[in-house]
């Protein structure tokens, strides 16, 4: 092992293997994915899992596999289903990113995923981390999966004082694991070293009595498991006021429009909204202008329904939520108005989803 990870101390490697894996074979969660060796099933689940918790993502799985289960039926099904699928998983980018990779594995590759490094790293969406999944899970290769989970083990083991907020870390660790994978079960190698992450060397307050692999760490040993691993604060998420209006005609129908296809929530549908500016016009006011010159209609503002913190991983959304009657709109392909039926088929940002409860509780629906 390099002497820059060790630093300079010695680690059994033959050991600590047969240490984790026994406990792996012994302790390992039951999860859906873990179920069979598929990669397409592997893929769609660290896809999932990327900002997500676990008992988050076991549902949803579920129901995506259910409705898509082969790369020929998530290739070939409509972008809205798909964003419905995943609706309430967030970071809606991962899975047009899928679809979009899945659709070159099944033109490409004729539905097989790739398992070369270099061809798995070109499909969109799929990156080191991904990529060694799949690679060792799905192919029994050994290849690193370096996440969040790994990196913390390996800097406690290895005693590691690289920056993991930094890009660059992640080529230290991905060394580490090369040097300490077993080639004999890869698999379960990186699996074990999530699984290890996740349940016994958290965070905070590291669970060490119960290690598997505690006498081959150099930070437990040296009572620095607390410090590790190095991670540089963030900068301050930015705060954004918004003021969002849910409107119904005549018919109770509610207005509805589609995000663009680039940036922040591409394609989703929401209610019409507004980031406000610090003025002397009133929110009301200020909503009001926004969606009658946007949309060519004539708009009342009533009551305020409730108010909404979402947070991203870059900033906060702070969301005013009024409720209001329009007079009339012209209708398009990303302008609808819709009842409280046919709007179960469309795909909303979670935000959005709860703007729709209070609506619905407020009105006594």
């Amino acid at each position: 092992m390099n002497n820059r990870l060790l630093k300079a101390d010695y680690i059994d490697i033959y050991a600590f293997q047969q240490d984790l894996l026994t406990w792996f074979n012994e302790e390992q969660r039951d999860l859906p994915w873990r179920k069979d060796k598929d990669p397409y099933k592997i893929w769609v689940s660290e896809i999932m899992l990327q900002q997500t918790r676990v008992d988050t993502v076991i549902p949803y799985f579920h129901r995506f596999i259910e409705q898509f289960p082969t790369i020929a039926a998530l290739s070939e099904a409509e972008e809205e289903k798909v964003l419905k699928a995943w609706e309430g998983l967030g970071y809606y980018s991962r899975a047009r990113n899928l679809q979009t990779a899945v659709r070159e594995v099944y033109e490409k590759y004729g539905g097989v995923v790739p398992n070369h490094p270099k061809e798995i790293a070109t499909l969109k969406g799929v990156g080191p981390y991904t990529a060694g999944a799949i690679l060792s899970i799905a192919y029994g290769l050994p290849e690193p999966a370096v996440d969040g989970n790994v990196m913390r083990v390996l800097s406690r083991i290895l005693l590691i004082t690289d920056d993991i907020a930094k890009a660059s870390s992640r080529k230290v660790f991905e060394a580490a694991v090369r040097e300490l994978i077993s080639h004999d079960n890869p698999s379960d190698f990186n699996q074990a070293l999530m699984e290890l992450g996740a349940l016994i060397c958290t965070p905070r307050s590291p669970s060490c009595l119960l290690c598997p692999v505690r006498d081959h760490c150099h930070a437990f040993n040296e009572g620095k498991q607390n410090e590790l691993p190095v991670k540089v604060k963030k900068i301050k998420k930015r705060e954004v006021q918004l003021a969002a209006a849910l409107l119904t005609d005549s018919e109770g129908r509610l207005l509805i429009r589609k995000r663009p296809d680039k940036g922040l929530l591409a394609n989703l549908w929401e209610f019409p909204n507004i980031e406000l500016n610090l003025q002397y016009v009133s929110e009301k006011e200020q909503l009001k202008e926004a969606i009658n010159t946007k949309y060519d209609t004539n708009i009342s503002i009533t009551d305020m329904i409730g108010q909404i913190e979402h947070i991203f991983t870059h900033l906060t959304w702070n969301i005013n939520v009024y409720q209001g009657k329009l007079d009339r709109v012209i209708e398009d392909k990303d302008l609808k108005l819709v009842s409280l039926e046919e709007i179960k088929i469309y795909p909303f940002p979670v935000s959005h989803q709860k703007m729709l409860k209070q609506y619905i509780e407020a009105a006594g629906i």
